[in-house]
């Protein structure tokens, strides 16, 4: 028998929109709720994506609820929050989202929900850890979609220096969703050939690819993206679809996601992007890479720049 597939997405602004449409598109929902704090604005956004989801045939249920919705839904997606001003780093959202998250926490606690945790809300590592504790939900099940974006923009970015298809391109980030994430170009391939090698054999073309500029170019991103229009919420949105997708569909799927560390890569007390298997368990599996001592001594930074701001939040009030 077909399992329902019912989705809560806390938030109904320009991220939390935007995943409802994106799992609409992608037919990964049969029920979508959107909670906001400003109801109108969640009926107003359910009724034109259920415009959206008739115009393709596709009979999923959108509307505008509350956290009792929560009860008995399979995935909640953490997407409130106001958006990252111009010039601001996502850690500089910090105090006014634990402020935000504290008063939603008795409600996911009061709704009764049991499903998946995947949080957005930024700064992502760091609010989705804050909820995972305060909640008291497994870190199997909670996590935050930490450095995904960050590797589209890895990949995007290969894919125009190199001219290959970011189909072909496989790697990732790791670390914090933001300025200290790392790339870890030691583990990028192109369908099995190393990115690394490559260079090598190509000093000419491929070797001349300035990694410090790309990496700079991949932080800038999310910064122009905001100073063009205000926010980011197109590329998120794919990314939590995609996690949908591997949870539902039981994929297996090999990723980097926030979750908490446990003595994985020598961390604890921490939750930062890794990759992991996600699949009907949620994030079934930590894998730990080798790492240069380069990307391993970064990684350990980034943990400390989350792990320190973990020790802020608790001190929000």
């Amino acid at each position: 028998m077909k399992t329902w597939k019912k989705i809560v997405i806390i938030g109904a602004g320009h991220v939390g929109s935007h995943c409802a449409l994106s799992l609409v598109y992608t037919g990964e929902a049969d029920e979508i709720v959107l909670i906001d704090i400003d109801r109108e604005k969640s009926a107003g956004q359910a009724k034109d994506i259920s415009d959206a989801a008739a115009g393709l045939g596709n009979a999923v249920k959108v509307y505008a609820g509350d956290y009792a919705d929560a009860q008995d839904a399979s995935v909640m997606i953490m997407a409130a929050g106001r958006s990252r001003r111009p010039g601001e780093t996502r850690l500089d959202m910090l105090d006014d989202s634990v402020r935000m998250i504290q008063d939603i926490i008795p409600r996911i606690k009061e709704s009764g929900f049991h499903g998946f945790f995947i949080s957005i809300s930024n700064p992502a590592d760091v609010i989705c850890e804050y909820v995972r504790r305060a909640v008291g939900f497994d870190r199997t099940k909670a996590f935050s979609t930490g450095t995904s974006l960050d590797t589209f923009r890895l990949y995007k970015y290969i894919s125009q220096a190199t001219g290959y298809s970011t189909q072909s391109i496989q790697g990732f980030c790791m670390g914090e969703h933001g300025d200290s994430h790392v790339p870890i170009y030691s583990r990028v391939t192109l369908n099995g050939k190393s990115f690394m090698e490559l260079r090598e054999e190509r000093p000419d073309t491929i070797g001349k690819i300035d990694l410090e500029q790309m990496e700079k170019d991949i932080k800038w991103e999310g910064f122009a993206e905001v100073e063009g229009k205000g926010c980011t919420e197109f590329g998120i949105a794919a990314v939590a679809s995609k996690l949908v997708k591997a949870i539902f569909h039981d994929q297996k799927l090999i990723w980097p996601v926030s979750v908490a560390l446990e003595g994985e890569y020598g961390e604890e007390n921490v939750a930062a992007g890794v990759p992991c298997v996600i699949g009907k368990d949620g994030v079934e599996e930590i894998l730990e890479v080798a790492l240069t001592e380069e990307e391993e001594a970064r990684f350990h930074q980034s943990c400390s720049v989350i792990r320190s701001f973990l020790e802020r939040a608790e001190k929000v009030r």
